[in-house]
């Protein structure tokens, strides 16, 4: 048997950090995930998907994402139940991340041209690996491992 899901979106608020009585770090927050199709009006839609973290990866969550934030998150469906005050069971399905991965730097703040020239080129266009596009690479045989 296997329950695993891999998500990628934006956070809609700010991750709420609490603990447990016994003092674990748990924290919440949900995660807007686009849908791969558009309604019939042309409008984009997006499931709006509950997470929660556990523990050290709780407390990294609260430090480093915001509202916006494009993150993955790995973990596991899981689905509760508990009797509101009206006494009428409510079932809650959320995502246990084990793994979230930041997806864009905390400040997505773009450089001038001019700041980008003065940088070193390994340091240019660090928020996207792959923007040479398939140039080819300048490497000299003492940067190579092997």
């Amino acid at each position: 048997m296997l329950n695993r899901v891999i998500l990628v979106g934006r956070l809609t608020r700010d991750p709420e950090l609490r603990y447990t009585p016994a003092g674990v770090a748990v924290t919440q927050f949900t995660l807007a995930v686009d849908r791969p199709f558009t309604s019939q009006g042309g409008e984009r839609e997006a499931d709006f998907i509950p997470i929660v973290t556990w523990r050290q990866l709780a407390e990294t969550c609260a430090n480093y994402t915001r509202k916006g934030r494009l993150v993955a998150v790995e973990g596991r469906i899981q689905i509760r139940n508990y009797e509101n005050n009206e006494g009428k069971r409510v079932y809650v399905t959320e995502v246990i991340a084990d793994n979230v991965r930041f997806l864009e730097s905390a400040n997505n703040n773009r450089r001038s041209p001019e700041e980008e020239h003065d940088e070193p080129k390994r340091y240019q266009n660090s928020q996207d690996p792959f923007a040479d596009d398939g140039k080819p690479i300048d490497l000299d045989d003492d940067s190579l491992p092997f």
